[in-house]
């Protein structure tokens, strides 16, 4: 009998290490591991001017978010390393750990914080129409765009598409892999509208005289973008936050709208 008790309290010890052991482990923040790789891996799409673009001339990230990401390794005192993304596997990246912190103009919302966390807001945005210039009296309200023959271009994964999927309901929806691509094909002929933030669709209008950016003062909705991360990582997670309201406070962030936005 003393046996089986002693036999039982055995048990009992190693179970209590072990769950200890997990405790340790699950306490350890992403922010350590960063500190003491030494490194902080980005994750970043590069098809997403203003924020995130993948130069063909030089193989470099530039943009808002990728100037960005740099201030932020700059203030963990690390380097930074950029791991190209899509918008199909943007949360899948993170959840199985290819990067650290995703940073490409991301839009903050509660379906996306269910599987990641992410961080206070640094800018505000909307979804707006993109299109030809000379079907500016053509497309004004999302009513007018909403008809059968129209086709609207999207690029899979994002919350364009799935703004697009969830209000238009008679015009043709066309699946273009490349966001990139998009403004050209409209420019073209071949697309008619493209429903982005409209950060994008004016500065992309701004360098097209083809292209026209519909009312991008009065958006569709009203949305803000945030940086993406590991959902518990509470410690991470209020770093960044500290680090993005740190930002905004020495006018960073301003500083970085000026030089990516308004040009």
């Amino acid at each position: 009998m003393r046996n089986l008790k002693s036999y039982r309290i055995v048990l009992l010890a190693i179970f209590l290490l072990c769950l200890t052991s997990i405790a340790v482990v699950a306490e350890q923040s992403r922010l350590d591991l960063i500190l003491e790789r030494g490194s902080i891996l980005i994750g970043t799409t590069g098809d997403y001017k203003p924020f995130s673009y993948l130069n063909p001339e030089t193989n470099q990230f530039e943009g808002h978010d990728i100037d960005a990401a740099m201030k932020l390794g700059e203030a963990l005192g690390v380097e930074v390393q950029f791991v190209q993304t899509t918008w199909k596997t943007l949360v899948d990246g993170i959840l199985q750990g290819q990067y650290d912190v995703a940073m490409c103009g991301i839009t903050r919302n509660l379906t996306r914080q269910k599987q990641v966390g992410l961080t206070n807001p640094y800018i505000k945005v909307g979804k707006s129409p993109l299109i030809r210039k000379a079907d500016q009296e053509r497309f004004k309200t999302l009513e007018d765009i909403d008809q059968p023959g129209v086709k609207i271009g999207v690029n899979p994964g994002g919350t364009n598409e799935k703004f697009v999927q969830a209000n238009i309901k008679q015009a043709d929806i066309l699946v273009i892999e490349k966001n990139l691509d998009i403004p050209d094909k409209i420019a073209a002929g071949e697309v008619d509208v493209m429903i982005t933030d409209n950060v994008e669709a004016m500065l992309v209008a701004g360098e097209n005289p083809v292209l026209y950016a519909v009312d991008p003062q009065n958006t569709f909705t009203h949305d803000d973008f945030g940086y993406m991360l590991p959902r518990d990582d509470f410690a991470f997670l209020n770093w960044l936050n500290l680090w993005v309201h740190q930002m905004q406070e020495k006018g960073e962030f301003e500083q970085l709208q000026k030089k990516w936005i308004a040009k």
